[in-house]
């Protein structure tokens, strides 16, 4: 690759994610208010926080690709955020309890050098089970998921709390659309296969 590949992200979920594509990248935190908008949709949120990500760390960097990716998740129609702790996860799980909850991811792909953005949002669907609060105090003693939002690591024990999970790219739901990125990269002129690493 000709320019570098930065991740605009300090989440180590995410670098996991992108080190599947075998590219050189690096990861730099942009500092941004993530507050949403009055009257905005959580689609909107999750773009214009991507896209702000993305062009904040093109501040410094010039001539990069830079992937800005936000991630709300929505259950009802209410947003709900990562518990922090285990008290807030007991509600979240409580209350997310036997419903569906669709995660809105956001992901841009911004050419600092050409100032050019591709932009997208790709939603995953998660069925909870209807859970019992042991099974809650079991699972969060198990695995302390309170960095995620719902309260759940999909990739772990999690697992054992859905009924279903749906949508075009799984790694959607760790928030970066790996199959949306490989299309903006070659629409950036970078085939993956073949500017991949091994």
């Amino acid at each position: 690759m000709k320019q570098s590949l930065i991740l605009a992200s300090s989440s180590r979920y995410r670098r996991e994610v992108l080190q599947k594509l075998h590219l050189p990248f690096t990861c730099l935190s942009p500092e941004i208010d993530e507050t949403p908008l009055p009257n905005e949709s959580p689609e909107q949120t999750a773009l214009r926080l991507a896209e702000a990500k993305a062009r904040k760390v093109a501040e410094t960097q010039p001539d990069a690709l830079i992937i800005g990716c936000d991630q709300v998740a929505t259950v009802d129609g209410m947003q709900i955020g990562k518990p922090g702790n285990h008290a807030n996860a007991v509600r979240q799980l409580t209350m997310l309890s036997g419903k569906e909850v669709v995660f809105h991811s956001a992901l841009c792909l911004y050419d600092s050098q050409r100032q050019y953005m591709q932009a997208t949002i790709v939603p995953y669907f998660v069925k909870f089970k209807s859970l019992s609060a042991s099974q809650i105090e079991t699972y969060l003693h198990l695995e302390q998921p309170y960095d995620c939002a719902g309260s759940a690591k999909s990739e772990g024990m999690g697992i054992a709390l859905l009924d279903y999970m749906r949508g075009d790219d799984p790694n959607a739901l760790i928030g970066l659309p790996l199959i949306a990125l490989v299309e903006m990269l070659r629409q950036a002129g970078v085939d993956v296969l073949s500017a991949s690493t091994r």
